[in-house]
């Protein structure tokens, strides 16, 4: 029996690839809107951070998120992924 491969991403603040289950996906669509995705389905060009405090810090201070979607991040997307950072702590 084939053994099913786990997808692996790159996390834009600490260069680690791990399995996409454990990153969050930000998004970038065609009207230049970003989003964080949860579901990993929306459509539009992806970053991935890790779930932690200190990848989104060095996100926000190298502003590798911006690089990696070639658009500014604006305070209101770091913050709601601040909010999924703590609530899955939480978990």
């Amino acid at each position: 029996m084939k053994k099913k491969k786990i997808p692996l991403r790159k996390c834009v603040a600490c260069n680690e690839n791990k399995p996409k289950k454990e990153l969050i996906r930000v998004v970038k669509n065609n009207e230049d809107v970003v989003d964080v995705d949860l579901t990993g389905k929306m459509n539009g060009r992806g970053a991935y951070i890790c779930a932690s405090k200190e990848c989104l810090e060095r996100a926000m201070k190298n502003k590798s998120l911006a690089r990696a979607l070639e658009i500014e991040i604006s305070d209101k997307i770091y913050d709601k992924l601040n909010n999924i950072i703590d609530s899955n702590k939480q978990l």
